[in-house]
């Protein structure tokens, strides 16, 4: 019998948080049933997607930009200007070396 006491008294570990999370849990269910909740999350994975799908794109665009950037300026000799066609076409990607060219071309730079 006095075995059984002594278990009875020792507190296992966790249960304090079991207790906190016990306590809690009425404060939380207001939410659970409200769907702007659900429509605030839907909305924010929805925009998380979005803006990754976009700046994929812009990276891409961006990286082939230099890399034409790149043959350009070291295997054609291309007399672009060093520094204003690297950010252009840094920023601009693709778009932004061929206006350069056609800038180049028709002797405006």
């Amino acid at each position: 019998m006095q075995i059984l006491t002594q278990a009875s008294s020792v507190e296992l570990p966790g249960s304090e948080i079991l207790g906190n999370i016990a306590t809690n849990v009425p404060n939380v269910l207001p939410f659970a049933s409200d769907p702007r909740i659900l429509l605030a999350g839907i909305i924010l994975i929805v925009t998380a997607v979005l803006f990754i799908v976009f700046i994929k794109k812009i990276l891409i665009n961006s990286v082939l930009g230099l890399i034409a950037w790149a043959v350009l300026q070291f295997f054609f000799h291309s007399n672009l200007p060093f520094l204003p066609s690297l950010v252009i076409s840094a920023l601009f990607g693709l778009a932004g070396i061929g206006s350069m060219l056609i800038l180049r071309f028709m002797g405006l730079l």
